[in-house]
């Protein structure tokens, strides 16, 4: 996977947002062993500490869980799953509609805008 980092941001949130884009995409299933934090920072290439906060925050999410003798994996609760693509998806039309707003377009003229 490519990695995209940022300036604009902490490193580890932008981490936290790309494995949750890889979860809810179906880059990883449910119950899958994700790779370990070494190999996922060294893909990355950022430090270990930071994809281990990354990781962390999943796990408190409730999108992974970690066990100390398998490693970590995605959560098997696709509700869990669901609910946070539904949330990404919501932030994505939030982003569209409020730089539509800034053209001058209503909410109403911005579906139809997607609509043709």
């Amino acid at each position: 996977m490519r990695w995209k980092i940022a300036g604009d941001r902490p490193i580890w949130i932008q981490l936290k947002e790309q494995m949750i884009k890889m979860i809810v995409s179906g880059m990883y299933h449910g119950g899958e062993r994700l790779p370990s934090v070494r190999e996922l920072a060294k893909d990355a290439g950022v430090n270990p500490n930071t994809m281990q906060r990354a990781l962390a925050s999943l796990d408190h999410d409730g999108l992974t869980i970690t066990n100390r003798t398998t490693g970590r994996c995605v959560t098997e609760e696709e509700e869990v799953i669901a609910a946070h693509r539904r949330m990404m998806a919501d932030e994505i039309i939030r982003t569209y509609l409020d730089g539509m707003n800034e053209l001058g377009y209503t909410e109403e003229e911005s579906f139809e805008l997607l609509r043709e």
